[in-house]
């Protein structure tokens, strides 16, 4: 008797709000709880300008709000400006992901447009504990002043905190951050994926819960994943034929959306850890809390000893200087 083979059913397209798009694994740091490796010497990948043009496009098509700029360094991608543009031209908001070390003038102009904004990290309010976290000497003087440019062009800046140890001077830079001007900040632990995995599997306690559902990740191979942090689900790539609309709505991308738990109890509705930073770039609702204050005078309780380890004397003896 031969058995007949019923035709899957075709699935319903999961349309999630933002994507955020990989663009390289180049970056000027090194952070030592990177998720995806990246670093000075590592490549763009192998998605070219012209696929992510026709990401941008299918994302737009498909009723996306956002995409995400990240890496890597997304200002490190030749041609991530006529991204930023296209995907403008198509009534797209655009956040850009970057390490603030170095934008150029181009590169400010870019993201003073409307319907651009900024998003980056932060380690600590002390120079040498954040330099020693990006593994770059130098990194926290220039990522701290050009969080004031930003805000001083009046460009919509989130910043995301990430604890990388547990004696870090985390909620001092959350002080910090709130006197310099900056609302709209996050704190998160560092996951272990990628070079904070210390070559240990990753498994599903390091995504949020939302992973699949409001977001969606495409790698720089052109793997859709379903958060950049959950990079080892993918399983399909946007570059095969039938593209983004096609892995949404199929049965494999379903299956990884139901393997992924949710992050809420369900008797009591209350959120578990915290995914407001590296996990949640987009800014997708989930436990992250938002410090959202009214601008005004900030003061710390105390100031950490700057370890700086330059030894200038042009070093501020106490780290910060807020200069209100």
């Amino acid at each position: 008797m031969t058995a007949i083979m019923e035709r899957p059913q075709s699935m319903a397209l999961i349309v999630p709000e933002s994507v955020e798009l990989e663009l390289t694994n180049k970056c000027q740091l090194n952070c030592g709880h990177c998720f995806n490796d990246s670093g000075p010497h590592q490549s763009h990948g192998t998605m070219t300008l012209d696929d992510w043009m026709k990401v941008v496009a299918e994302c737009a098509e498909l009723g996306v709000t956002v995409v995400q700029l990240i890496g890597g360094e997304p200002t490190a991608f030749p041609g991530w400006r006529d991204l930023v543009d296209h995907a403008l031209s198509l009534g797209l908001e655009v956040e850009v992901f970057s390490n603030l070390y170095h934008l150029t003038e181009t590169a400010w102009e870019t993201v003073t447009r409307p319907g651009v904004r900024l998003a980056t990290s932060y380690y600590s309010i002390n120079a040498g504990e954040h330099d020693r976290v990006t593994r770059l000497p130098g990194s926290h003087r220039r990522t701290r002043a050009n969080i004031v440019t930003a805000l001083n062009r009046g460009i919509p800046l989130r910043v995301g905190i990430v604890r990388c140890h547990d004696e870090q001077f985390v909620e001092q830079a959350r002080q910090e951050l709130l006197a310099l001007g900056v609302h709209h900040i996050t704190v998160d632990d560092a996951r272990g994926i990628g070079r904070a995995g210390n070559g240990q599997a990753p498994t599903m306690d390091a995504l949020c819960g939302n992973c699949a559902r409001g977001r969606v990740a495409i790698l720089p191979d052109g793997t859709v994943a379903p958060c950049v942090i959950g990079r080892w689900l993918g399983k399909e790539n946007v570059k095969d034929a039938g593209g983004l609309r096609r892995i949404l709505s199929g049965p494999a991308w379903a299956q990884i959306a139901a393997g992924i738990p949710p992050k809420r109890s369900t008797v009591t509705g209350a959120c578990t850890p915290n995914d407001s930073n590296d996990c949640d770039p987009s800014n997708t609702p989930a436990c992250a809390p938002k410090y959202d204050v009214a601008p005004g005078p900030t003061t710390l309780s105390h100031c950490p000893p700057n370890d700086s380890q330059s030894c200038a004397p042009t070093e501020p003896a106490c780290n910060p200087q807020f200069g209100l």
